[in-house]
């Protein structure tokens, strides 16, 4: 039974975000998002950000700039590279779960354009929504 139709990676991205903009301070009827379940929202928005394009360009778009903008102070620093760098900033510097859901967002962006099996997650909501054009 279908109620809603089909999301697409638009409405993904869409859902997603709000979930994270309403979800992580709570007060509704629902508690907040914790800290894992933060990190696997903003995995799939971040994920979605990357196939959706036209608005949710915007992370993407900030995040090419923080690249550019690091290699002018370190010469040669990969997308890999930043995005280990943010995975060790994730996981060993305490965050509350509003800058978590900032920092992964950014992360699993990075983390899906460096290639690898980060990229998997992407790919499989890009092919989706090519899947239903």
């Amino acid at each position: 039974m279908n109620i809603f139709g089909d999301l697409g990676a638009v409405g993904l991205a869409s859902v997603l975000t709000m979930l994270m903009i309403f979800g992580i301070p709570g007060g509704g009827q629902l508690k907040p998002l914790g800290w894992w379940t933060t990190l696997l929202v903003a995995m799939l928005a971040g994920s979605a950000y990357k196939a959706a394009g036209g608005l949710f360009a915007v992370v993407p778009d900030a995040a090419g700039t923080g690249i550019g903008f690091i290699n002018g102070f370190v010469k040669g620093m990969t997308m890999p590279a930043l995005a280990t760098c943010l995975g060790i900033f994730i996981l060993w510097k305490k965050l509350t779960t509003k800058q978590l859901a900032w920092v992964a967002l950014l992360f699993f962006y990075v983390a899906a354009g460096a290639g690898g099996k980060w990229s998997y997650i992407s790919d499989a909501i890009e092919n989706a929504r090519a899947g239903m054009q």
